[in-house]
């Protein structure tokens, strides 16, 4: 007979993509997770799994059993949820993203997000690979990600278009227009402030607005947090390309200034990520998903 916990973890391993993810997730151990699947397979009569060197991926015929099952799964599992907690506190809501933009954008609007979601919020920042790493294996419910994931199991959604701009304080502009020389030489005596060594924003800048590599800038300093590098251009240390919300401010009130201004101006679009079929199925996860679209946008 087919047991409904070796279903939960057949599509549990299939979300997961290893056996050792989803017996963590689950609170069970790997023995009782291969006990489970090796009855599913013997209930069924064909191989829901193969191995790989990453863990495990489905068959053909698993994954078309996975997409079945899935929903009816979840729903299941939400039913069970809402009796068992329907008089506790609501779980909190785990989020990740880069610390710049949550402090930034999110954290000044954060009364307004907490009251849509209506649970605890719990914030973790880093970099885009590692929280989306924890969103997979369960540790995040969601991530706010400057790159587009391509993971099995993760659905992301596009928050809105960051533009990158070429910044420094004021003074460095006029000796840059006193230099009269080409857009693209003009800024070789201003020392340039980056988040790593090989100047990975100011990189894309130069090669979407010049069409060329920045082999002629003259590194002064590598800042790995840009929220630190804005406070040092503003200092007058040099100039860097910081995403625009990170300065609106500051080019209005003229603490830094704008060193060009493309026709085109180099954009990333930021997503929200979250495990395939949460965001239908949480409401608390959907209420996020719309409140942080609403504010950031």
């Amino acid at each position: 007979m087919m047991n409904f916990e070796h279903l939960r973890t057949f599509v549990t391993v299939y979300r997961a993509g290893s056996l050792t993810e989803a017996a963590n997730l689950l609170g069970i151990s790997q023995p009782t997770v291969s006990a489970h699947i090796q009855s599913l397979e013997a209930v069924f009569g064909f191989a829901l799994f193969v191995r790989n060197h990453s863990g495990v991926s489905a068959t053909g015929k698993g994954s078309e059993l996975a997409r079945e099952l899935a929903a009816h799964v979840d729903a299941l599992d939400d039913i069970a949820a809402l009796s068992a907690s329907a008089s506790t506190q609501p779980r909190a809501i785990h989020i990740g993203g880069p610390a710049e933009l949550l402090g930034t954008m999110v954290m000044p609007r954060l009364r307004e997000l907490s009251e849509a979601v209506g649970a605890p919020l719990w914030f973790e920042f880093g970099l885009a690979d590692d929280l989306l790493e924890e969103l997979r294996t369960g540790s995040l419910d969601a991530v706010i990600s400057a790159i587009r994931p391509r993971i099995n199991g993760i659905t992301a959604t596009a928050l809105y278009d960051e533009e990158f701009v070429l910044v420094a304080a004021p003074a460095w502009q006029q000796l840059s227009d006193s230099a009269v020389t080409s857009d693209i030489n003009r800024w070789t005596q201003i020392p340039v402030i980056a988040y790593a060594e090989n100047l990975p924003i100011v990189r894309r800048y130069w090669r979407t607005v010049f069409g060329r590599r920045p082999q002629e800038l003259r590194l002064s300093a590598v800042v790995p947090d840009l929220r630190s590098i804005r406070s040092a251009l503003i200092a007058g240390a040099g100039m860097s390309v910081l995403p625009h919300y990170l300065v609106t401010e500051d080019l209005k009130n003229g603490a830094l200034t704008l060193l060009h201004t493309p026709e085109f101006a180099p954009l990333n679009t930021v997503h929200l990520a979250t495990r395939s079929g949460d965001i239908s199925r949480i409401p608390r996860l959907r209420s996020l998903a719309d409140e942080l679209s609403r504010i950031i946008r």
